[in-house]
């Protein structure tokens, strides 16, 4: 409550150069902080390079065709075209290519041993 009383007494220059100086730390500390940030936004860029996934963004082969050239790796969720000729009575395996896919379906998966 000193400082109110304080305040309200100062002169119109006294408050303007307080608003200055206040106005000079403000912009100091908000630039130590950026920096700050900017660090640790480096620091986990670096982390992020090397914690990927070792398959993410490599080519699958493709399972399924269809004679109009469409394709599917039979990976996420199954493409309009498929699913469409699927609901019209159509088999997945009238789709396959080479056959290797329906007799990994039939034998089941396994999962890998993480290396």
């Amino acid at each position: 409550m000193a400082q109110r009383s304080n305040l309200a007494s100062m002169s119109v220059e006294a408050l303007l150069k307080l608003r200055d100086d206040i106005e000079d730390v403000l912009t100091r500390k908000a630039e130590q902080l950026r920096t700050q940030l900017s660090r640790l936004g480096d620091e986990s860029a670096s982390r992020k390079k090397g914690g990927g996934s070792a398959l993410k963004g490599r080519k699958v082969a493709i399972k399924y065709r269809d004679n109009a050239g469409n394709a599917w790796a039979g990976r996420g969720a199954q493409p309009v075209w498929l699913r469409e000729r699927l609901k019209a009575g159509a088999k997945l395996e009238d789709f396959a290519v080479g056959g290797q896919a329906t007799a990994r379906k039939k034998a089941g998966r396994r999962r890998r041993a993480k290396k």
